[in-house]
């Protein structure tokens, strides 16, 4: 089954979407959670979606190593949940405000690694996989550079995964619009 991948803003539903689509399935699910609880606002957040994520579903952390952890959980018979690229990214962009003006995030070794290891995965990928990620590029230009090398980076990678994917959606105040499949 090809991978899907499902963008949306803040708060736009595109989690409640992707637990949707996976429950909908009829496979057994698991999900690759890439966040970190480093404060309690975001331990607060996680534990919002462990609430409403259903009982009975596998779930394995991957703040880094998404691609290994993807390869493992990926099988035939599993619909596998990535919640989200964007938050991935963004653990990845770690020691970036130390890189020269206006270069790109590919200088990091980690991310350059990590990065090519996802994309070259996913069109290999067994059973069903629903990625996630924030669409960041409607807002606002940020004011830092750290901020414009997210949010370009955040664009590229959807970009880049979204070319992989055999379906994509777009969500926003809680309606799936289909892009792509």
């Amino acid at each position: 089954m090809p991978c899907e991948l499902i963008i949306g803003g803040a708060r736009s539903g595109k989690s409640r979407h992707a637990e949707q689509r996976a429950a909908g399935s009829g496979l057994p699910v698991h999900v690759i959670v890439t966040a970190e609880a480093l404060d309690e606002e975001m331990s607060a957040r996680i534990a919002r979606h462990q609430a409403d994520r259903p009982a009975g579903w596998g779930v394995v952390e991957a703040p880094r190593g998404l691609a290994a952890a993807l390869a493992d959980e990926a099988v035939e018979g599993r619909c596998v949940v990535v919640d989200c690229l964007t938050l991935w990214l963004a653990n990845l962009l770690d020691g970036a405000d130390a890189l020269p003006p206006g270069a790109g995030a590919e200088l990091l070794p980690a991310f350059a690694r990590e990065r090519a290891a996802l994309l070259a995965l996913i069109p290999g990928l067994p059973g069903r996989v629903i990625f996630v990620a924030n669409e960041v590029g409607f807002g606002l230009v940020p004011e830092t550079a750290l901020g414009r090398l997210f949010r370009d980076e955040a664009g590229r990678l959807n970009q880049a995964v979204a070319d992989l994917c055999g379906e994509v959606t777009l969500v926003a105040a809680g309606l799936p619009l289909r892009l792509k499949g």
